[in-house]
Parts: structure tokens; C-alpha cells; sequence
């Protein structure tokens, strides 16, 4: 697992990958789909035009490959949320290794 070395101006703890894949999401009264752009083993931010509610619990499947539950840290009205998973160590493995295979696959010029 890639971990960042300490900066104070920078909060997050786990190196960030910018992505576009398709999700689906499910909070509290409905399920929706969105665009996770920003991944992390720690979290990532999702484009949606639909409402979340700061500290709701979201079960997140991305694109088949992982299915993991975070809570919401902020949502931007029109825009989307940001979560912070609730990750046991198997599930980080699985976010680590997608985050791998996606660095490997943009390196090499691929989507």
C-alpha cells in the first residue's frame, strides 16, 4: 500500500489516483450510478448530481471489481461526494491492486 510522506499542508495519508470509471452507488433511500474520478485506498470522490448526506454510510460498487462501504466526508450540491472507506485489510489489498493495474494500464497509454 502506497503511503504518502508527511506534509502538513496535505491531509490525506494514501496516494491518489485520477480515474474514470463507472460506479454504482447505494445510500440510505436510493441506489444511483456515478463517475469515481479521484481513488485511493483510503477514499475517493464521486461525480453525481444526486444528494448525499454528510456522514451517510454508501456501499460502492465499482464496476464489478470491488464492493466497499465508506462514509460520506462533503458532497458538492450538483457536483458529487467524497468518501472515506470503511475498509478491512482485504478490501485495501483489492483497492490497492486496482489502483496498481490502473497506474500500470496509464503508464502504458491505455484508458
Amino acid at each position: 500500500m502506497a503511503v504518502k510522506k508527511a506534509n502538513p499542508s496535505e491531509r490525506r495519508r494514501f496516494e491518489r489516483v485520477k480515474v474514470n470509471r463507472k460506479v454504482q452507488w447505494e445510500g440510505v433511500l436510493e441506489q444511483k450510478e456515478g463517475t469515481l474520478v479521484d481513488l485511493s485506498v483510503g477514499g475517493c470522490f464521486i461525480l453525481t448530481s444526486h444528494l448525499v448526506e454528510p456522514r451517510e454510510l454508501i456501499r460502492l460498487d465499482i464496476e464489478g471489481a470491488l464492493t466497499v462501504w465508506g462514509e460520506v466526508i462533503y458532497q458538492i450540491k450538483e457536483m458529487g461526494f467524497a468518501l472515506r472507506f470503511n475498509a478491512g485489510l482485504d478490501e485495501q489489498q483489492q483497492l490497492d491492486e486496482l489502483i496498481q493495474a490502473h497506474k500500470k494500464a496509464k503508464s502504458e497509454g491505455k484508458k
